[in-house]
């Protein structure tokens, strides 16, 4: 039985250590017995570890029940994820998933010990010796294996850059990237310390603990949010806002009238931003297309709306919209609507691509929402993304709509990445998109996606979460990969098509919150084709693999991660429905779009 006294009205409980020790740092929790090997100690003593506990001293005090965890979780970290992993993103994994294991080792030793009305006991120089012997073998198979896994994914993507001086700097990474976090929480519990002392002037000291323990949360959220996250974003912002007002090499302000920032545009050159500037100082020419068509060709419009353009979101798509009145853009034979990524930036491959299958007889509108990269854009700035989307369509349909019926263009919607979430949010399902455009096609669609969750959460049973098939595939249908038959094969696809395209690999597609609790549908069923079968879904551990994945998705090759270039020549093939090519046409189509080779 534990030596404490008894608790009462007006005695506090006696200071707990961090693990749930009662007595002084690095004792016995002042009692004497016999340690888990039999051996009496005595109280105050030397952790029970022998020389282990003078070294203890100078570190931050660890449990046995801990480290297993830590342990436990740093080896499954090395398990393969979507992509492939450096040293040191693989170190900073296994620091993370350390620490949770820590975490969750202390938690279910101190829930056992509640159930089984047993104090803490000190741990024996035998069991450390056991958990360190066990760590080195247990982290060099896992750190073994981990090497082999990689090294079948890089095969499976051809890539072949491998760092040896990153992979052996992962251990070192995950020591340090746990130790930080170990101290972080430590510090927390410090403050929760105070905090409960602090409230047990005016409550009892059962209820000073909870509301000592929210009220840390949500100062650590508040700063975590309010200052760390937002002030990230705010300096990132600023960063970006310079790079905006750069040109990129090559790009020269268009003399065309038929490009924003050209002859008698209603939209300034200067103010495009430099994805805007980018977007209508480039695209192939009017004899490019005649080429690669052998008929004579148009040279496609382009217009386009930056940040600097109008104050707002419906001031800058009504500018979009009216340079691309100007420009006769509503008299071409095919109008696409593009959604941008964060930065503004437009996929080339996506428009030169539709320009190339209408031979030119085409117009293509789209504008900036945010001066932050893509990656970044996704996680914050998703509002805007929505705005920008539902805005420039409806700005762009009300003028269609006003058209006479044999006038109209065919109306398209694309989007790449957050660029399919801003626009997914101008339509309300499958009619509405029937119904409003002549196609749609969107690539790596973020997993967040309102219209792809309902498409693919609907699926018919039976087909799999990376190529869902959605009311038989009369509308909607998805594909890793265009060119072979798009499930349903069999089935009628008639009328407005709508495709995703998605890469089995692409973390922006799969990544999710509910990662974190619960296993998706797409990794217990068969993997895609880039995707290691050895793969499995682990608590919090595949969380933070795919969140690793997302800052290194495009630095993959073509068709593997959210990497989409020649997939949209099947992609767009398949949604325009252009008449006159044949399969050696879009071979060649593809090695324009991307010369240094495919397949």
């Amino acid at each position: 039985m534990s030596n404490d006294p008894p608790e009462s009205a007006s005695q506090d409980p006696p200071p707990h250590d961090h693990d749930g020790r009662t007595g002084p740092p690095g004792g016995t929790g002042g009692r004497s017995g016999t340690d888990g090997a039999g051996r009496t100690e005595a109280a105050g003593g030397t952790d029970g570890a022998g020389g282990f506990g003078g070294a203890a001293r100078h570190w931050p005090h660890l449990t046995p029940p801990g480290c297993w965890g830590a342990l436990l979780l740093a080896c499954l970290s090395f398990t393969p994820s979507l992509l492939p992993r450096g040293g040191v993103l693989q170190g900073l994994v296994c620091g993370i998933a350390a620490a949770i294991g820590y975490g969750l080792g202390v938690v279910a030793a101190h829930v056992w010990r509640a159930f089984a009305d047993r104090d803490a006991w000190t741990p024996s120089r035998r069991t450390w010796l056991v958990l360190v012997v066990g760590a080195v073998v247990l982290f060099a198979l896992a750190f073994g294996l981990g090497q082999y896994w990689q090294h079948e994914i890089r095969r499976l993507m051809s890539v072949t850059d491998y760092n040896v001086l990153s992979a052996v700097a992962c251990p070192f990474v995950a020591a340090l990237v746990f130790l930080l976090l170990l101290l972080a929480g430590r510090g927390l519990r410090a403050l929760y310390g105070w905090a409960a002392r602090l409230l047990r002037r005016w409550i009892g000291w059962r209820a000073a603990r909870v509301v000592g323990w929210v009220v840390v949360a949500a100062m650590a959220w508040t700063a975590f949010t309010g200052l760390l996250l937002e002030g990230f974003v705010n300096a990132a912002n600023e960063a970006f806002s310079v790079r905006d007002t750069h040109t990129p090499e090559g790009i020269h302000q268009p003399t065309s009238s038929l490009r924003s920032g050209g002859s008698g545009s209603v939209v300034p050159w200067d103010s495009l931003g430099r994805e805007g500037r980018a977007f209508v100082g480039s695209g192939p020419t009017a004899a490019e297309i005649g080429a690669f068509t052998h008929r004579p060709a148009q040279e496609p419009v382009r217009t386009y709306a930056g940040l600097e353009t109008a104050d707002s979101a419906e001031g800058r798509a009504a500018k979009a919209v009216a340079d691309l009145e100007r420009a006769g853009g509503f008299e071409r034979k095919n109008l696409l609507v593009m959604t941008t990524t964060g930065s503004g930036w437009v996929d080339p491959a996506a428009v030169d691509t539709f320009e190339y299958l209408g031979n030119g007889d085409s117009a293509t509108v789209a504008m900036q929402y945010s001066y932050l990269p893509s990656w970044l854009s996704y996680l914050v700035d998703q509002s805007k993304a929505r705005e920008a989307g539902r805005e420039l369509f409806d700005a762009v349909y009300d003028t269609w709509s006003k058209l006479p019926q044999d006038k109209r263009p065919r109306l398209f919607v694309a989007g790449e990445s957050l660029g399919s979430f801003g626009g997914e949010t101008a339509f309300s399902g499958e009619y509405d998109l029937r119904n409003r455009t002549a196609g749609t096609l969107f690539a790596g669609p973020p997993n967040f996606n309102t219209l792809f969750r309902e498409f693919s959460d609907g699926r018919v049973a039976g087909s799999p979460e990376i190529e869902p098939v959605y009311k038989e595939g009369r509308t909607v249908r998805f594909a890793d990969d265009p060119s072979t038959a798009i499930e349903p094969a069999g089935r009628p696809w008639d009328g407005t098509r709508v495709l995703y395209l998605m890469n089995p690999s692409d973390p922006i597609v799969w990544w999710s919150p509910n990662l974190v609790f619960s296993e998706p549908d797409w990794i217990s069923e068969a993997p895609g084709r880039d995707v290691l079968g050895q793969m499995f879904w682990i608590p919090f551990v595949t969380f933070w693999q795919i969140t690793a994945d997302l800052p290194f998705s495009t630095g993959v090759p073509d068709g593997h991660g959210h990497t989409y270039k020649v997939a949209y020549v099947d992609g767009w093939n398949a949604v325009m429905r252009p008449e006159g090519f044949t399969a050696q046409d879009l071979d060649r189509l593809k090695h324009i779009i991307r010369p240094d080779g495919w397949g």
